[in-house]
């Protein structure tokens, strides 16, 4: 029987045919009983994680830097409006050298992105090796908001998870390495985040009529999410479902998971590519 962490991320995998209704968004059944149980617990394995994620991210970039690395990652959040995509960003990719992640949120298409296949904004914003990438939102909009919004044909869109799948194979061929994250959140939740925003004036700034309009939607969202993930998941790049009606849990199981990608590429400090006894004779000369 796995341990924690093990256990945690076998249990975030999406299975097939899942059925995100019968997935949990607050205190999962399933939550490893050696895993953090409440925020002050994640707190302190948080800071143990800041230290393991801050090496192997200086070791992937040291690598690829002196070109013995062609990898890099790239973190897809995914996620209902207040889920939580902006929280992981800030106290999980904030842990990390800024100088080695790139972070980018996609919106509404540029016109000149729409004369374009929809994967080809995409590409253009990849992260290069030995970097960390972050997408706060992603292609995926492509069959989320087009098929829920009618915004592209069915043809369309049912033509788009094929691409994806192998647009997504083709990443992992070049090295980039895809987590893919959905953060689950429920109906209650969402309705809570919302109404803070409502009742803070430092939170006003977050709030979009929108979301009440994607809101009136909720149902039409969750089904074009399932079947997104249904049709995308597979072993060159997992859907992971993040429970993240509490945020301490969803940004605890983020970072673990992009712990475990990091720890898979397993990069190493690159050796050195002059003579070490030499150059040090030579300082020493020059003190």
């Amino acid at each position: 029987m796995s341990s924690y962490p093990e256990n945690l991320l076998m249990c975030l995998r999406a299975e097939p045919g899942v059925h995100l209704e019968q997935r949990a968004t607050k205190n999962p059944t399933w939550w490893p009983g050696d895993a953090p149980q409440d925020k002050k617990q994640a707190a302190v394995r948080m800071k143990v994680l800041a230290v393991q994620l801050s090496d192997l991210q200086e070791r992937l970039f040291a690598q690829a830097l002196q070109e013995e690395l062609e990898d890099s990652v790239l973190l897809i959040l995914q996620g209902m409006d207040t889920s939580g995509k902006g929280g992981i960003v800030r106290h999980v990719m904030g842990m990390l050298d800024p100088q080695g992640v790139e972070h980018f949120a996609f919106k509404a298409p540029t016109a000149q992105e729409r004369e374009h296949d929809f994967l080809w904004r995409v590409e253009k914003r990849l992260p290069a090796r030995g970097r960390i990438g972050v997408f706060d939102r992603s292609h995926y909009e492509d069959v989320l908001i087009h098929r829920v919004q009618k915004l592209s044909t069915q043809a369309q869109v049912e033509a788009r998870y094929s691409k994806i799948v192998e647009f997504e194979k083709r990443l992992k061929e070049r090295g980039i390495h895809p987590v893919k994250v959905m953060l689950h959140i429920s109906r209650d939740e969402q309705f809570a985040r919302l109404s803070e925003r409502l009742e803070r004036p430092d939170k006003y700034w977050k709030y979009a009529a929108s979301d009440v309009e994607d809101r009136l939607l909720w149902d039409e969202y969750q089904k074009a999410y399932q079947i997104a993930v249904n049709r995308t998941d597979n072993d060159a790049a997992p859907w992971y479902i993040i429970p993240a009606d509490q945020k301490w849990r969803a940004r605890l199981c983020v970072a673990e998971l992009l712990l475990a990608q990091l720890q898979e590429i397993d990069p190493q400090w690159p050796a050195a590519k002059f003579d070490v006894a030499a150059e040090r004779a030579r300082l020493e000369a020059a003190r």
